[in-house]
């Protein structure tokens, strides 16, 4: 027998008939067992679960490998010996990630949201979730809309609680993360002009705004970089939409709009606003602002990043970037963001073997010859 406590009014009991398989850590499926259900409100029992019951019980057993604390274990990862296999962090290895990789570069590149993972380890009854395989299969709910009105009523509840946006009033349009959402440039550019719109956004800016513009080579609109080289200009034809990002990617400021007209059009971007990143002086309420999901609980693998700014001071470090991967640190150089390459955006929401270790390049490194005067 093996048995599993829950919280108030969840089930307590798990009984396996093959308890030697569970302790092996083998996969459930197709083996002898059965799920005993017994809940601590009413005392009623329930008997019988099937798939959700083998379902929750190799959850379970995929999050019970501790991994040696260096990473995880996935129910949809590579089996190994009738179990998912380890998938440690960065600069550790084998089979349970107890190995530790002392020569690996500390990862500060991209932002991978694990620091927030430890919330929901501790919130794991009340954030797991048991779908079905043929759970809302068609296109549409029963209604015929494509967002479900729950989720919908939910998310105004979420901004309303949190006070950094107001929604009332406000349409809730859904894509596959902020990136996405960007499209806002083509529904708001002009179409059929012989004029396109030119897209601008503030110094240092996030690299895909001008990425993503120029990829689609869309002749109702061009990047144009900084707002700045109009803000003084007062015989503009066409139309301008400006991206203002606050917090800012990648120095956190909460920048404003610079410009404004009747030909401007702004895209709040505020995939960052929210009380874990920055402080919220008021409740955005913008024409059309953009938010994320996965930079609030840290799901970016439903589609996150909090960053330091670091500066090169010294005269001849002009390309901070290269300083810091000869120190074994990775990073984003300033020109990735068009801006000046004694910048670099260091990541910090990876998970603690991340951080420690980034903290310890950064130490060796300012511990080195000059290495005080460097930063």
């Amino acid at each position: 027998m093996g048995e599993k406590v829950y919280g108030h009014m969840s089930p307590v009991l798990l009984v396996f008939r093959d308890c030697e398989s569970l302790l092996r850590g083998e996969s459930l499926r197709g083996s002898p067992w059965r799920v005993g259900w017994k809940w601590r409100g009413d005392e009623v029992s329930i008997q019988g679960l099937s798939w959700s019951g083998r379902a929750a019980a190799e959850a379970e057993l995929a999050a019970a490998r501790e991994c040696s604390g260096h990473g995880r274990a996935y129910l949809d990862g590579v089996v190994v010996d009738g179990r998912p296999a380890c998938e440690c962090n960065t600069c550790y290895g084998g089979p349970e990630c107890s190995l530790f990789l002392p020569s690996c570069s500390a990862d500060a590149d991209d932002g991978d949201p694990l620091f927030l993972e430890p919330f929901w380890k501790q919130h794991a009854e009340s954030s797991a979730v048991v779908v079905a395989g043929w759970h809302r299969m068609s296109y549409s709910f029963s209604d015929q809309t494509t967002l479900s009105k729950e989720l919908e009523s939910l998310l105004r509840k979420l901004h309303s609680l949190v006070g950094n946006a107001i929604t009332d009033g406000k349409y809730i349009l859904f894509g596959v993360g902020s990136t996405q959402l960007s499209a806002a440039v083509h529904a708001l550019s002009p179409l059929n002009s012989s004029l396109p719109a030119s897209v601008v956004a503030s110094i240092p800016y996030y690299a895909l705004y001008q990425m993503q513009t120029e990829l689609f080579d869309s002749a109702d609109c061009s990047f144009q970089g900084d707002p700045v080289r109009w803000k003084n200009v007062t015989n503009t034809t066409g139309d301008i939409i400006e991206f203002v990002t606050a917090p800012n990617n990648p120095d956190g400021q909460l920048n404003e709009a610079i410009l404004h007209g009747p030909n401007v059009k702004t895209i709040h971007d505020r995939a960052y606003y929210w009380p874990h990143f920055t402080g919220i002086p008021s409740p955005a309420d913008e024409d059309l602002t953009i938010f994320t999901i996965s930079k609030l609980t840290g799901h970016a693998g439903s589609r996150f990043k909090a960053y330091a700014r670091v500066k090169c001071e010294r005269e001849e470090d002009r390309n901070c970037i290269e300083i810091l991967n000869a120190a074994k640190i990775l990073g984003r150089g300033g020109s990735i963001f068009h801006d000046d390459n004694r910048y670099t955006r260091l990541s910090l929401i990876r998970s603690d073997d991340n951080f420690d270790m980034l903290i310890s390049r950064l130490e060796s490194l300012v511990s080195g010859e000059d290495g005080a005067k460097i930063m």
